[in-house]
Formats: structure tokens, C-alpha cells, sequence
């Protein structure tokens, strides 16, 4: 099997292109790097003319509810028409358990998102997942403040990402279904706790603040509802096993 992942060089992607070769399947990249520019809609057709699937694993970082849905919009339209032009027999979209009723910030562009690949005409699959044990790092990144880091109260339940890009060519092989099972973490977790206990493997010494953000935004973070249904697909690795693989580089 041909696989095309666009995005194939971020958090999930580039498991997704590692766990697709490990399996044997022919992998290409949809990347600039490769001549793709998925916004721009460049290249887009040539790179998938013989996939057989396509599995779109692009992200925007932003809380702008407006930037968020151009975005998703934006690529996802771009991919959809070159699919259709090209006899595409399956397009994979992976997006967030639990955000039906956050339509806001973020979420609101993934919701976009499905909307649309639900309405296409190339026969589809919306592969959610929970939020992945790489969010601690990004999150820690960006929300720095000199001697402390102000963290989003956010309960969750963290998979790992190349435990998502392995799923995510598990749908592939098994065909379109519309909607597969989502994928969750092992155990339910706070955000807050998972940047403390990241810090105190790496040895940082900085305090974490827990924040309640405001708005709706703010409230579907804090609800619980993230940690999405307890009748999902659940992955192995747990946080604190993660900070001593992936974290460390392994």
C-alpha cells in the first residue's frame, strides 16, 4: 500500500511515516521539503497521484478560533479536491476526543475539519485521539514566564504520540469506516501535574501554576470532557513511561 501523510515530519507524522515503513507500505511525505505546500495547495496532486490513502496529521498552533478554522479549512480543502481528482479511496483525518461541544479556540477548527471530510465525496475515516504526552513540552514552551510556568487547568488522558501514529496506519490498513474507535491513554491526568513531573525528571527547578482559563475555552479544558469516553481504544505507554523513553530521546 502507498501511504501519503501530510504533516509527515511533526509529533505524529513522522510516526506515522516510521510505523507505515516498519509495516512495509511505500510512505511519501507531504511536506515543502518534498515539493508540497498543502495552504498554498501546490504539489499536492502529483505527490499522491498512486496513494492509496492519505492520512492528514497537520497542525496549527493557536488558540485564535478564526486563525484555527482558515487553517484546518484551508489544508483540508486543499487535500480533499486533489484526493477527488485523483481516485483517492481513503482519507484519514486525525482530531481530538471529546471537543463536540467545545466549538471554540482550537477545537472550533477541528470540528471545521471533520465537517468537511464528512461532506466529501472521498470515502473517509475521523481517527480521534486524546491529547499526546508531548503536550507537557509544548505547553511548558509556550507558557514560561521568567521564574514560573503558567499551565492551563486541563484533565486529560495522554497517549503517547507514536502509539497515535501507529494507530493512525492500523485505520489505514483496515479501510474507510467514517469514524474509528478513539484512541485514548491509560490513566487520567492534569496537565499541571504532568509539566511538575516532567520538571522533576529533567531536573528543572521551576514552580507550575495551575490557571482556570476563562470563556468556554476555558471550561471544556477543565471539564473532564477531553479524557473522552471510556469506550475507546486505550494505548499502553503512561506518561511517566514516556519521560523515560521518548522524552529522553530513546
Amino acid at each position: 500500500m502507498k501511504i501519503a501523510v501530510a504533516g509527515g515530519t511533526g509529533t505524529v507524522g513522522r510516526y506515522v511515516v516510521e510505523a507505515a515503513q516498519q509495516r512495509g507500505h511505500d510512505v511519501v511525505a507531504l511536506t515543502r521539503g518534498n515539493g508540497v505546500d498543502v495552504l498554498e495547495g501546490v504539489g499536492i496532486l502529483k505527490a499522491i497521484a498512486d496513494a492509496d490513502v492519505v492520512i492528514d496529521t497537520l497542525n496549527a498552533t493557536t488558540l485564535s478560533t478564526q486563525r484555527a478554522i482558515e487553517f484546518f479549512d484551508t489544508a483540508t480543502r486543499n487535500l480533499l479536491q486533489a484526493e477527488a481528482q485523483a481516485g483517492t479511496q481513503h482519507h484519514i483525518t486525525l482530531s481530538i476526543v471529546g471537543i463536540d461541544t467545545i466549538d471554540t479556540s482550537y477545537y472550533a477548527g477541528k470540528l471545521a475539519q471533520e465537517r468537511l471530510v464528512e461532506g466529501s465525496r472521498v470515502p473517509h475515516t475521523i481517527a480521534r485521539a486524546g491529547q499526546f504526552h508531548e503536550f507537557a513540552e509544548q505547553i511548558a514552551a509556550q507558557a514560561t514566564l521568567g521564574p514560573v510556568t503558567l499551565v492551563p487547568r486541563t484533565l486529560t488522558r495522554p497517549v503517547a504520540a507514536r502509539e497515535v501514529g501507529q494507530h493512525l496506519v492500523s485505520v489505514a490498513e483496515s479501510g474507510p469506516v467514517g469514524r474509528a474507535p478513539d484512541l485514548l491513554g491509560p490513566r487520567d491526568e492534569s496537565l499541571s501535574d504532568m509539566v511538575r513531573r516532567m520538571f522533576a525528571h529533567d531536573g528543572t527547578r521551576r514552580p507550575v501554576i495551575e490557571l482556570r482559563l476563562p470563556g468556554a475555552y476555558g471550561r471544556g479544558l477543565a471539564s473532564g470532557k477531553l479524557r473522552g469516553s471510556p469506550h475507546g481504544t486505550s494505548g499502553l505507554v503512561t506518561f511517566d513511561e514516556w519521560l523515560r523513553s521518548d522524552h529522553e530521546g530513546a
